[in-house]
């Protein structure tokens, strides 16, 4: 009898080493599947933000603090000026930098297209614009001009202060600036 009492507290306790190793398992099993699920979650978030953000570049979507707000200066959604001849393109040209002036509260003085020089071997136009324009709105308006579309950079600016007695109020600028963007046929 002594041999079968044995016996039974050895398969009493070898069922119960059994019963926490399988529970340890299952536990360590479960926390791996929540860690897995929980990295899924993160990354799905991750490219669902990046989607964004490209959808945003590529002008398929519009930035959500400015949904109320008509998109005046972007014609269309490429990445280029268009136009189908280069003459047609620095006409658009110029209507988006004015557009974006004028958005920005300043006031166009003159604009210049120019169409030959050394960036038109590669398909580079132009502008040179002067206006006016209050000082906190210089920073939004070269905001404007370099991250909406079509891509444009502004390669020379001039910024200088002017008081009149008569007529202008202190911080507004004269602002000469050349914009450029690359032209594609629009056929």
């Amino acid at each position: 009898m002594r041999g079968s009492a044995l016996f039974r507290v050895a398969f009493r306790s070898s069922t119960a080493a059994a019963a926490s190793g399988y529970a340890i398992v299952a536990l360590a099993l479960l926390w791996v599947i929540a860690s897995a699920i929980t990295d899924l979650l993160a990354r799905y978030d991750q490219l669902r933000d990046a989607g964004e953000l490209l959808a945003q570049f590529e002008g398929r979507a519009v930035r959500p603090d400015r949904r109320e707000e008509p998109n005046l200066t972007a014609p269309g959604g490429s990445s280029f000026v268009e136009g189908k001849t280069v003459t047609v393109a620095g006409a658009a040209l110029v209507r988006r930098v004015v557009g974006a002036v004028t958005k920005a509260g300043g006031h166009v003085l003159s604009t210049e297209v120019e169409l030959q020089g050394n960036d038109s071997k590669t398909g580079f136009i132009s502008v040179a614009t002067s206006c006016e324009i209050e000082q906190p709105a210089l920073q939004q308006l070269l905001y404007d001009l370099e991250a909406g579309l079509p891509f444009l950079f502004v390669k020379q600016l001039s910024v200088e202060t002017f008081l009149t007695v008569t007529t202008t109020r202190p911080g507004k600028l004269r602002v000469s600036l050349t914009v450029s963007g690359q032209w594609r046929d629009g056929e």
